[in-house]
């Protein structure tokens, strides 16, 4: 298995502006979270100095490719044929960005070799998932 998957992509942040405005994130899958994607967005992409990680369903990604899909704060859902939105919902607000499908695509084909569907729950390393989730260090 590999033991993380790396795509840099530029989205478009859909606004009240007349022009969308490009930017970079990060796909990020592991197999060591197999059930989960990540956006990375870098510093420069965001308002903070450490860049912002979204994490979600790796199968509302997927589901999201074709239908319209999620819940609270991850919507997912194709706009025509070649363009995919995601809406990020926040306390601070919302943002809408454009992915063109077919790099989405592309990540969950990578991201499905390492780790197929069915074997998710196999690739999962209960302890250290637990650990993670406790913020504490695995001996």
């Amino acid at each position: 298995m590999s033991p993380s998957i790396e795509q840099s992509v530029v989205a478009r942040l859909i606004s009240d502006a007349p022009h969308s405005l490009a930017v970079p994130v990060i796909l990020r899958y592991r197999d060591t979270d197999p059930l989960a994607v990540r956006l990375v967005f870098p510093p420069e992409a965001c308002l903070n100095d450490t860049g912002v990680t979204w994490t979600f369903a790796r199968s509302l990604l997927d589901a999201g490719l074709r239908a319209p899909s999620g819940d609270g704060d991850v919507h997912i859902w194709p706009c025509g044929r070649v363009q995919t939105m995601v809406e990020l919902r926040s306390p601070e607000g919302v943002a809408l960005l454009q992915f063109d499908t077919a790099t989405l695509r592309r990540f969950l084909v990578h991201a499905y070799a390492a780790v197929p569907a069915a074997a998710e729950s196999a690739a999962m390393d209960i302890e250290r998932a637990l650990a993670a989730l406790l913020g504490e260090a695995r001996g």
